[in-house]
């Protein structure tokens, strides 16, 4: 099985790398899934600064063993999803690579397509053909691109995005944390319904 998300924010040292390890803890026991960080404007060797490695710590997320990289088009191009923490940085990768725009979503966005998804998706993977659990996560990953423009949005477009917390209070810390990380579990099960799915078509 490989399946590899693709977490994307501006400096790589606060969002995106908490997204990363939530989603890699989270979609653990799926064995062959790989989730990567990258920034667009990364603050490239840099570590995830003190505050947020400890409220990150509030929310079992550790991030403390953490690397700042710029994300580019081979990165882009290998991800199976790309989940930018803001609508800037989805739009960022959707330019780099256009191929890669139904790929692409910020991680708010998706979380808050697949809550309107889940009951669709059985009918959606068994169409797909998918019967392996990587495949199943693509598939739910290409729904999720269909139904796009057909979610009602949020009143306030910002709702698609977490706010940034770099060398701002513990408190912006916690509204962007906990804007993250409940999203991320929201898209982990999304993915794991999509795997089950494909390999009860086995």
């Amino acid at each position: 099985m490989s399946f590899t998300i693709l977490s994307v924010c501006t400096g790589n040292v606060c969002r995106s790398p908490v997204a990363e390890f939530a989603l890699a803890a989270l979609l653990a026991d799926e064995g062959g899934v790989s989730v990567e960080s990258a920034g667009t404007g990364a603050l490239t060797g840099e570590s995830v600064p003190e505050p947020g490695q400890r409220i990150a710590m509030e929310y079992d997320v550790d991030a403390s063993h953490h690397t700042a990289r710029q994300v580019s088009a081979p990165l882009i191009r290998s991800a199976d999803l790309i989940l930018g923490m803001a609508r800037e940085h989805r739009r960022y990768a959707a330019e780099t690579l256009p191929a890669a725009m139904r790929r692409s979503f910020t991680l708010r966005e998706l979380a808050r397509i697949a809550e309107a998804a889940h009951s669709d998706l059985p009918a959606y993977v068994r169409g797909s053909g998918a019967t392996t659990a990587d495949d199943g996560m693509r598939a739910a990953v290409a729904f999720a691109a269909s139904l796009r423009g057909t979610i009602a949005p949020p009143s306030d477009a910002s709702e698609f995005d977490v706010i940034d917390p770099y060398r701002r209070s513990d408190e912006t810390y916690r509204t962007s944390f906990g804007q993250l990380v409940p999203a991320a579990r929201s898209v982990a099960a999304y993915l794991r319904a999509g795997a089950r799915l494909a390999e009860a078509n086995q």
